[in-house]
């Protein structure tokens, strides 16, 4: 009985002094953190900055982090915006950072996280930024100029090309004239003559799917590259269009249904746009523009009504730019008379998107992840499994007719397209894409429609 009472104590003693160890570690390291602190204020008092470009905003994050997760490479975070290609010139060569990944080629593993951290990447401009506004405002010009102020990459609109023009370079459309009508390929040049016709509901829904695409693309490309990406449009702002098909009865409340579910089970897993820049004209100017361009089937067209324009100019101001406003920054221009992309840079280089911090804070909540390890989770999901994302809209819904293509037509449609002798090969084994009996040249993703 005293041997136990003796043990008992002896396991006591033994614990009491790995606490008092464990609350010794812990202090120290509290001291050391807070003298790192005092020594960072000190330096900082005794030389204030001098340019606005090397301010420094110090961050203090745990020393041992909870559940074996990495701490975000930035731990130091520049406190300055999107910089224009002047402000850039004007400043010391940057700190080298790692060569872009060839996120085209490769897949972006656990493996690599390991030694490829994300955020290593990132600087001033690796943001995303979008440009929208009413038809013929100008946004393919502008888009482009300011991506090459910025240093960023420019996506022109995405069409119907990313569904119609195939890998190996043969456009779909060409191959109408042999195909039943309702399997028929149709893209704006179609909808702009016939908005009434069977397949436009099919065709925005579509569309949506393209700028989800696209837009999947670009984040892969900020994420792997750290260079910044200007967007023409996106998926956020793709319903206008449909809110203005259906004022006019060019789809139907089915579409608009299928077209909703859709949307709620893929939208949340992009990462919302940093900066939204909206070109605004009035529907008369609009109207002015689309003559001016001359493209026949717009001047000539029944789609761009002046009430489908106005519907779609009140679908911007009053749902999307107040929406996407909640997570983005917004600049709304005036673009009556054009504008200069000069000055446009010198607005979006005032603004300061490190301010949001708080962790509920909603302003650029998608962009702010506390460890490495979800910008690589983010990473992997855009580089390695666009196929995951892009079948998020395999939703089985039968009861909207416009939507459904006869099972015979489509037989006939596949094995048009597919007897023609471009596709005789599955994409990748062909002769002429240089595959091997142990490698071939598989992309990581195809569409097959």
């Amino acid at each position: 009985m005293l041997s136990c009472q003796n043990s008992k104590v002896k396991t006591q003693n033994l614990f009491v002094f790995f606490y008092s160890c464990q609350v010794s570690l812990y202090w120290g390291l509290g001291c050391y953190v807070t003298l790192l602190k005092l020594i960072f204020c000190y330096y900082e008092l005794k030389e204030p900055t001098k340019k606005m470009a090397t301010l420094i905003r110090t961050t203090i994050v745990k020393a041992i982090p909870a559940q074996g997760g990495k701490i975000a490479g930035c731990v130091v975070v520049q406190n300055r915006s999107i910089m224009g290609k002047a402000f850039r010139n004007s400043l010391p060569p940057p700190a080298p950072k790692p060569a872009p990944f060839d996120y085209v080629n490769k897949d972006y593993t656990w493996l690599r996280s390991l030694t490829d951290r994300t955020t290593h990447r990132f600087d001033e401009n690796s943001k995303v930024v979008v440009v929208e506004g009413p038809v013929a405002a100008g946004k393919t010009k502008f888009a482009a100029a300011l991506a090459e102020d910025l240093g960023m990459k420019h996506y022109p609109e995405a069409n119907m090309d990313i569904h119609y023009v195939r890998p190996n370079g043969i456009d779909i459309r060409q191959f109408d004239k042999d195909i039943p009508e309702d399997t028929r390929t149709f893209d704006h040049v179609n909808f702009n003559r016939s908005p009434n016709h069977r397949l436009a509901g099919n065709f925005q829904i579509m569309m949506f799917m393209a700028r989800y695409s696209q837009y999947i693309d670009a984040l892969t490309h900020v994420l792997n590259t750290g260079q910044g990406v200007v967007l023409e449009r996106s998926p956020y702002s793709d319903f206008v269009f449909l809110e203005a098909m259906l004022s006019q009865k060019y789809i139907s409340k089915g579409v608009k249904s299928v077209y909703y579910e859709l949307r709620g089970q893929t939208i949340e897993d992009l990462m919302r746009p940093h900066l939204v820049i909206y070109l605004d004209l009035p529907v008369n100017k609009v109207q002015e523009a689309i003559q001016a361009r001359k493209k026949d089937y717009e001047t000539g067209g029944k789609a761009l009504t002046e009430p489908f324009l106005t519907e779609m100019e009140r679908q911007y101001k009053h749902k999307y730019l107040r929406d996407i406003s909640t997570h983005a920054e917004l600049l709304v221009y005036d673009w009556t008379g054009g504008g200069e992309v000069e000055v446009v840079v010198e607005d979006i280089e005032r603004l300061d998107f490190d301010q949001y911090t708080e962790r509920e804070e909603p302003k650029m909540k998608d962009w702010r992840l506390p460890r490495e390890v979800m910008w690589a989770d983010q990473r992997m999901l855009y580089t390695n499994n666009k196929h995951y994302l892009m079948n998020l809209f395999n939703i089985p819904r039968t009861d909207v007719p416009e939507l459904i293509t006869d099972a015979d037509e489509g037989y006939i449609r596949d094995k048009v397209i597919y007897d023609h002798p471009s596709f005789e090969f599955v994409e990748g084994y062909g002769p002429n894409d240089g595959a091997t009996t142990l490698k071939n040249k598989v992309p990581k993703y195809t569409e097959y429609i």
